[in-house]
């Protein structure tokens, strides 16, 4: 017998013998008691937030395991579209090559390849951590049957008339080239100026003094907005100023958004890059004009001497050409809040692009079908608020009630390649067919296709398939034996997710047909903390990168 106790090497001998035995495979009797893994990304290795959360899973599942439950805890692994997409193309930049070299499926071929090293190492430093999850279990986000999940819903939903394709405004990344979520956007207080621009009447008379911290957007500008109650400017309402640098006019409209205090109480409306502006354009009905391209730069929309130039080239070129014409009155030092990519660290670029969106907003459609806040965001606040799921903290109730409170349409769509590829089609007229395949979504279209059908070149955002996790893993949309057992979606069940998933990614509302509540009680562990005090993620830990 060893002198002293060596963890290490007992823990290195014992636990295949429970893992082979069988002992963290749901016993089938007793009460359902499921914990899905939120799926750690296949982009590295894990990071200490992980292990402390994978621990107090592990405590337990262990505790209701010996306490006679039928227990399952379902592990498995995400494949983070954006995030591996990445790694792997910094890893063909290394070499002196692009994703465009390969073309598409060679790519992912490349990405595959990537996820069997990462995957494989995450798996060993579960089972090095203890993690008793059931490993005849383990999924993987791109896995055929999950696959088939997410196609099925995708379908559903453009059925049913909640997934629609438009173009509107977007966070975009324009080094990485894709639409990102709110949630991979960091804004980060910089300084910067505040610069006061003239806009001459249309007579040439004084006109108005406008402030923005982006002067390279006027370009794309297509009115000035002004308080109705501000005395100073209710006589320019209706009136044309000139926009200068362009040879366009544009009108002055009054607008209750607009903030009488700030600048000169004359706001510059740019509604197709700037969020705010967009729905003050929506409401005025004025067009839009986009003026950057995917990579930001100044497209065919802007003055001729402009086109080509980076955003912010522009942006110093259109200023001293503002201060030549005398138009320059002030510069002024200002905190500006940037919105940053958290996967690339560019500049995101409000862009009106065309995309995919789940609609959470609309009680009723055209056709008198129910929309998405009928369908999805109201049941899925009532499921919190009428006591059908309780969160532990609390405190997580507020931040789930207030997001469903203020939430918007969810952008569905990535430009990448890495991820399950969007199930529609285009005909040569632009008309879309969508379908599990392309014979059923033949078969389902409303016209005859005119000429061969193309697959939209689009991905699924990464949460879209996450959150039918809970789901898909256990045999959904099938008949799995687990499925119409209730593990894991049985009333009994507690599912711990991060705050993240159920709170800020989570589809609303989106549970197996004809199931109780798919989460009755999540259980929110807090972050493990940086020196910086900010929470360890896989988009600050190095290794995930």
């Amino acid at each position: 017998m060893d002198k002293s106790f060596d963890p290490k090497a007992i823990e290195a001998r014992w636990y295949p013998v429970w893992e082979q035995s069988g002992y963290f495979a749901p016993s089938g009797s007793g009460e359902p008691y499921c914990i899905q893994l939120p799926p750690p990304n296949v982009t590295g290795t894990l990071h200490m937030g992980h292990a402390f959360q994978q621990t107090v899973m592990d405590l337990l599942i262990r505790y209701q395991r010996m306490s006679g439950k039928n227990t399952l805890w379902q592990c498995g692994t995400d494949h983070a579209g954006i995030a591996t997409q990445k790694i792997v193309e910094n890893q063909l930049a290394a070499q002196g090559q692009s994703k465009h070299d390969l073309g598409r499926e060679a790519f992912i071929a490349k990405v595959w390849e990537w996820k069997e090293e990462s995957g494989s190492t995450i798996t060993r430093q579960m089972r090095r951590l203890g993690s008793s999850c059931d490993w005849t279990r383990e999924r993987f986000t791109m896995d055929e049957g999950l696959s088939a999940a997410v196609r099925r819903v995708f379908v559903q939903w453009y059925r049913d008339g909640l997934l629609y394709r438009g173009k509107r405004l977007v966070h975009w990344d324009p080094v990485l080239g894709t639409a990102v979520s709110d949630l991979e956007v960091e804004n980060v207080d910089k300084d910067g100026s505040l610069w006061s621009i003239r806009y001459p009447g249309a007579d040439g008379g004084e006109g108005v003094v406008v402030a923005t911290t982006r002067p390279e957007t006027m370009l794309g500008d297509v009115a000035v907005a002004v308080h109705p109650d501000d005395e100073r400017y209710q006589h320019l309402i209706g009136t044309q100023l000139q926009l200068p640098l362009t040879g366009r006019l544009i009108p002055v409209i009054a607008d209750d958004y607009v903030d009488k205090e700030f600048g000169t109480g004359c706001v510059k409306i740019t509604p197709a890059h700037d969020f705010n502006d967009y729905q003050m354009g929506q409401r005025h009905q004025i067009a839009p004009i986009n003026i950057f391209t995917l990579d930001a730069k100044v497209n065919e929309n802007g003055p001729v001497v402009y086109q080509g130039m980076d955003r912010f080239v522009a942006r110093k070129q259109i200023v001293a050409d503002l201060e030549q014409l005398g138009l320059l009155v002030e510069i002024k030092p200002h905190k500006l809040s940037l919105p940053i990519s958290q996967r690339s660290e560019a500049v995101i670029e409000p862009m009106l692009t065309d995309q995919w969106f789940l609609d959470l907003t609309r009680d009723e459609l055209p056709d008198g079908r129910p929309g998405g806040k009928r369908a999805i965001t109201d049941p899925a606040l009532a499921a919190v608020t009428e006591g059908h799921i309780e969160f532990v903290p609390e405190n997580w109730k507020t931040t789930y009630v207030q997001w469903l409170a203020n939430i918007q349409d969810w952008c569905v769509s990535r430009q990448l390649w890495w991820g399950h590829r969007i199930p529609a089609w285009f005909d040569e007229a632009g008309n879309i067919f969508v379908g599990e395949d392309e014979a059923d979504a033949r078969a389902h279209g409303t016209t005859a296709p005119v000429g061969a059908l193309r697959q939209d070149e689009d991905v699924l955002d990464t949460w879209f398939s996450s959150a039918l996790w809970p789901f898909s893993t256990l045999g959904w949309p099938g008949e799995a034996a687990d499925a119409r057992a209730g593990v894991g979606t049985g009333p009994g069940t507690q599912t711990r997710l991060r705050a993240d998933l159920q709170a800020g990614r989570h589809p609303p509302g989106q549970r197996r047909p004809g199931s109780s509540p798919p989460l009755p009680g999540p259980g929110l562990p807090g972050f493990h903390p940086k020196p910086t005090g900010k929470p360890t993620s896989c988009s600050s830990h190095p290794r995930c990168w």
